[in-house]
């Protein structure tokens, strides 16, 4: 018997991802606060360090472990994002463009994080 047709490893990765799935919620709301936080902070055109290494370290957090779960396209956008918040953090610009894409992941996980298709159409 493999792990994969192991009805007791089954039943905890289900379980795992159900656990995961119930902290998207408020781990978007975490994403939001630190945007805000991001914004609140502008000098220059650029967010101050602290808030922007929150927002980068909660997006990477949903990167690395969202796609394990069953949520690889949430995944997908938050490495995304996150890249562009590091590569802010590194050049100190290019902000931007940023909050919108955050935003637009929030609307778009708000709806449905386990979607197949990031649409924010919607």
């Amino acid at each position: 018997m493999t792990a994969s047709t192991d009805p007791d490893f089954r039943a905890r990765l289900a379980a795992l991802n159900a656990k995961f799935a119930a902290t998207v919620p408020s781990t978007m709301d975490k994403i939001a606060q630190a945007l805000a936080a991001c914004n609140a902070s502008i000098e220059d055109g650029q967010p101050g360090a602290e808030p922007l290494h929150q927002l980068h370290e909660l997006l990477h957090g949903v990167a690395g472990s969202a796609g394990t779960f069953g949520y690889a396209t949430l995944g997908q956008e938050a490495r995304r994002i996150e890249q562009q918040v590091r590569a802010v953090m590194k050049q100190g610009s290019g902000w931007a463009p940023v909050p919108a894409q955050v935003e637009r992941l929030l609307a778009w996980a708000a709806r449905d994080p386990g979607a197949i298709e990031f649409d924010t159409s919607n």
